[in-house]
């Protein structure tokens, strides 16, 4: 492992599911017929696909990596794969979309990370009881997980030999059967690589799902943490009628899980042309105005523990290239923000929203009384001059500069 900064990703679940426009999971959820939704292969043709667009979208908002979904629970496989005729080579497109998508990353800089689902609702020897999400399982009269590890393996070979440097591996749903050779093929193949927790071993980082509760103020992840959330709320894959978080959601979710330390995933689904559409690609370009504003400072940071004793708000503080920066990931109440105690005055405060520089200085605040005098006690770091009405759709982050 030689990369443990955090970073800002694109995840990108697609498969021919995305014809159906209802959910990555639509076999299982709206409990399809086999015959009827196995035979979405024969209809997939992506037309439109151009992967360059989509590494563009992702490096214009501030994605240093895309985590593609290689095999979804459905079991087909959106690569070239020798090891089962269920893949996107015998599908109208005939071509190897991931080959297409590896091009595009390396062309461009953009690591390229791969998903790869553990559940298989295609492989007849799949079914593993100790685990979740099986409810289209082909066969569960006859458990062979054994041969099917071997599946594992040999295609974990073709994607970790076939399509360059891969940064991470994103294993789906916790076999909970233990088997260290799976993760020891894939270091062995990629020696750089940093795997999931969520395969056949605890791996490298821990990847918590949708919404993270929570912290007290500066705290930070003791492990390395990769966070995931889609734009949809219904589906990770394409929805034609999708419900979305608000863009506050979003942004929030991100700044509190980066200025933790982890790295963020935020997906998108493709439709069944290969397009990412307006719908999702606004609302991400909205998402990376803001995070590109941040100018880098959600990444790479330390944690900075000192008791700055900020009133009333939640805050997370980080240091970097010596200026610490206040994150407030819900905002902030008041176009003011009061410090108790600073350990020595800074020579700048900015607000990296805006870039602008805010008014600070030790102060009075008539609100900050002792009950007993009726009188302020001390002086107070004081910035104000916020403008939060303006930026009530944002995290705020303030840098200061000593």
């Amino acid at each position: 492992m030689t990369d443990t900064t955090n970073k800002f990703g694109m995840f990108i679940h697609w498969g021919f599911y995305a014809q159906l426009g209802l959910q990555e999971q639509a076999y299982a959820r709206y409990d399809i017929p086999r015959e009827e939704y196995e035979a979405l292969k024969d209809t997939f043709n992506p037309v439109d696909y151009d992967p360059e667009k989509w590494v563009l979208l992702a490096k214009n908002a501030g994605m240093k990596y895309i985590t593609f979904t290689t095999k979804h629970h459905d079991g087909f496989c959106m690569w070239n794969t020798a090891y089962t005729d269920y893949n996107i080579m015998n599908t109208p497109y005939g071509k190897d979309v991931l080959k297409e998508l590896a091009d595009a990353c390396h062309k461009h800089g953009m690591l390229l990370s791969l998903y790869y689902s553990n559940p298989d609702w295609h492989h007849p020897y799949s079914y593993n009881p100790a685990s979740s999400h099986q409810w289209k399982a082909v066969n569960k009269e006859e458990v062979k997980l054994d041969v099917y590890v071997q599946f594992i393996k040999d295609q974990m070979t073709e994607l970790l030999t076939n399509y360059g440097p891969i940064y991470t591996m994103f294993w789906d749903i916790n076999p909970y059967v233990e088997d260290k050779s799976i993760n020891e093929l894939a270091r062995k193949l990629q020696p750089d690589i940093l795997i999931n927790d969520r395969g056949f071993d605890t791996g490298d980082f821990s990847t918590p799902e949708r919404e993270y509760a929570p912290t007290p103020n500066s705290a930070r992840f003791t492990r390395m943490t990769e966070a995931c959330n889609s734009l949809g709320v219904q589906s990770w894959g394409y929805r034609e009628r999708e419900d979305f978080y608000s863009l506050k959601h979003i942004m929030s979710s991100i700044d509190r899980i980066m200025a933790m330390g982890g790295s963020y995933l935020l997906n998108v689904g493709p439709d069944a042309k290969g397009v990412i559409t307006d719908e999702y690609a606004d609302r991400l370009r909205r998402v990376g105005d803001w995070y590109n504003r941040m100018e880098g400072c959600l990444v790479g940071h330390e944690s900075d523990t000192f008791d700055y004793g900020v009133r009333g708000e939640n805050c997370l503080v980080t240091r970097k290239n010596g200026k610490r920066y206040f994150h407030f990931p819900d905002g902030i109440s008041s176009t003011a923000v009061t410090f108790k105690n600073m350990p020595e005055m800074p020579k700048k405060v900015r607000l990296m929203n805006t870039g602008d520089e805010l008014e600070s200085g030790m102060e009075l605040l008539p609100e900050f009384f002792n009950g007993a005098t009726g009188k302020p006690d001390s002086l107070l770091f004081h910035v104000r001059g916020i403008p939060v009405d303006e930026l009530c759709l944002e995290p705020i982050v303030i840098e200061m500069t000593f």
